[in-house]
């Protein structure tokens, strides 16, 4: 009796294990088709936003192609208000700070700030008062917006401003352009140096576009923070994670110059979990430059990057990717590779967590829908 007992007792661990062990397997099946279900999602979720906004808004003048402008941009985009800044004194004003506090908070048309060539050294806040903003350059001779503020540097009561605070321009703003402009924080980096983050731009407002920009910095130049944002035509450079944040980009006919002196990474970007749709898309983009580089690192678990028609000089290391010394990501980062080409793009020494993109899981990433392009990105002027 108590041998039956004991059999009996096993043979019900036996059934419970094995019913666990199938109950997990189904999980794990069932969360890998839910995350894989996304790619087709991504695609079908765009464009049913952009059938049902088409049938509802008539198509605005600038749009590029079928377009239907959320409403706000509509309006904003029929009632256009041009500024001139000069630092000679042939324009409505000699600096930019000064032609952004004339315009009235919560402003609602596009206000066209011409700025004429020249080198403006200036801190630069655009905030959330102030949408529909617009930086037109010269294409010839692109104006500069510089500085060198670093983390490190002190505020009045003593503590360091940080890496946020550090930024030439900040863009706090929703709806802002800027057109054949440079933005520059000349900061230099030495490696394993600290505090020595120096930003360029940071855009944390969304629906933000930017054509024929140059981004010039060493450590975190460009910190695409969060909201929705494309890049055209851009020239990028720096050293350690030179493009970073929360943002889901769209990066189009892009140069990502590496001055790493050794090994750094191009992207860090911080996806904090798999809710979030946000990531960088990178397409038809040229990786070129200096020192051994990663095309990104998972500064957040759920990191998302993409890389697609882009050519890869042999300065990216052949593992291509790095989870920041966290094996824990391996599983829940997203880093893929579309088509590209160069020494870099062979795929022999890849990190086996890479994930070569197939035609159908590329699309959501490809078009301009990955940023809901559609309702907001108009013809630059």
């Amino acid at each position: 009796m108590a041998f039956l007992s004991h059999h009996l007792q096993l043979t019900l661990l036996f059934l419970f294990l094995f019913n666990a062990t199938l109950a997990y397997s189904s999980w794990r099946f069932e969360k890998n088709v839910d995350y894989n279900n996304w790619i087709s999602w991504n695609i079908k979720n765009y464009q049913q936003k952009t059938t049902l906004k088409a049938e509802s808004i008539v198509q605005a003048p600038g749009a590029a192609g079928r377009k239907a402008l959320d409403l706000k941009l509509r309006k904003a985009e029929m009632n256009k208000v041009t500024i001139s800044v000069s630092q000679n004194g042939t324009g409505d004003f000699k600096t930019i700070r000064e032609a952004l506090n004339s315009i009235p908070l919560y402003n609602t048309r596009r206000l066209i700030l011409v700025i004429k060539p020249g080198v403006y050294r200036e801190k630069i806040t655009i905030p959330r008062t102030l949408p529909f903003v617009t930086f037109l350059g010269d294409a010839n001779d692109p104006p500069t917006i510089t500085g060198n503020d670093t983390a490190s540097v002190a505020r009045r009561d003593g503590s360091p401003i940080g890496t946020f605070e550090s930024a030439t321009v900040s863009v706090d703003a929703n709806y802002f352009v800027a057109i054949d402009m440079k933005f520059e924080n000349t900061a230099p980096h030495e490696t394993g140096s600290i505090g020595e983050q120096g930003v360029a731009i940071r855009i944390s407002g969304t629906k933000a576009a930017f054509y024929n920009c140059s981004f010039y910095g060493s450590q975190d130049t460009l910190y695409d923070h969060k909201g929705l944002h494309f890049f055209n035509n851009c020239f990028i450079q720096g050293s350690v994670d030179f493009i970073f944040g929360y943002g889901r980009s769209l990066y189009e006919n892009c140069n990502l110059n590496s001055i790493a002196k050794k090994v750094a990474s191009l992207t860090a970007q911080k996806r904090t979990n798999s809710s979030l749709e946000s990531g960088f898309s990178f397409k038809d983009s040229v990786v070129t430059g200096s020192g051994q580089v990663y095309l990104g690192r998972a500064w957040g678990d759920y990191s998302r990057v993409v890389f697609s028609y882009t050519f890869l000089d042999k300065t990216v290391l052949p593992q291509g990717w790095s989870d920041w010394g966290d094996q824990k990501r391996d599983f829940s980062v997203y880093y893929g590779e579309y088509k590209c080409s160069g020494p870099g793009a062979n795929l022999t020494g890849r990190v086996p967590w890479a994930r070569m993109l197939t035609d159908e899981e590329a699309k959501p990433f490809i078009g301009t829908y990955y940023v809901e392009g559609d309702s907001w990105l108009i013809r630059p002027y």
